[in-house]
């Protein structure tokens, strides 16, 4: 494979280095290189979309801006239905903590919020929107957004993953996300069938 050119550098909206090397293997095939906004020097950007699409189109277009290369942004989080989609947009700042302690406060709040609620009437889903943009102008984005269906549990379960994993249950494993193995987590989770489409639609463009 030749080395990639400056034209082939993609722009990760985001400092997470597990998705760097998430995207950064979906990417591989199409002789992109993926690269941290930090490498720029790029400022992060309120978050202030309604949504999870139209926050991955800020991020998006930010990156791409002020790097002049094509970039990519993912937003995603949790919807229960008994919340009417909460934590949502929101999902990792629920509790309002921040830091190393975020996970476990937000997953203490959602608990509480869902105590005695109904097995049937906890429902909820991970959402994923995946934006994918030529340059900060484009008037046609790649918006990829998939959902992936469980229910929260009564109490975590599991030690791997990270976030909500520990209360979302997978009923086609009879299991958390937590206790799934990372290779198939990473295989049918909302991210990963994000990453799918966006790869099939890059091929096509």
């Amino acid at each position: 494979m030749s080395q990639p050119t400056d034209s082939q550098i993609v722009v990760l909206a985001s400092g997470n280095s597990g998705k760097l090397a998430e995207f950064s293997r979906l990417l591989e095939p199409l002789n992109m290189k993926l690269k941290f906004q930090s490498e720029f020097q790029t400022p992060e950007v309120p978050e202030d979309g309604l949504s999870f699409i139209e926050n991955s189109i800020i991020k998006a277009r930010a990156a791409a801006k002020h790097t002049g290369h094509p970039a990519l942004a993912d937003d995603s989080g949790l919807e229960v239905d008994f919340l009417q989609g909460a934590p949502g947009i929101y999902s990792a700042r629920f509790s309002g903590t921040s830091g190393e302690h975020a996970d476990r406060d937000n997953n203490l709040k959602l608990l509480s919020e869902l105590e005695g609620v109904p097995e049937d009437r906890r429902g909820a889903r991970f959402v994923c929107a995946l934006v994918y943009m030529r340059h900060w102008q484009d008037p046609t984005p790649l918006v990829c957004q998939c959902t992936w269906e469980g229910r929260i549990l009564t109490q975590p379960s599991g030690e791997n993953g990270f976030g909500y994993d520990p209360l979302f249950f997978v009923p086609k494993y009879n299991c958390s996300s937590a206790q799934l193995d990372s290779a198939e987590k990473n295989r049918i989770s909302h991210r990963a069938q994000a990453s799918q489409k966006l790869l099939a639609a890059l091929r096509e463009r």
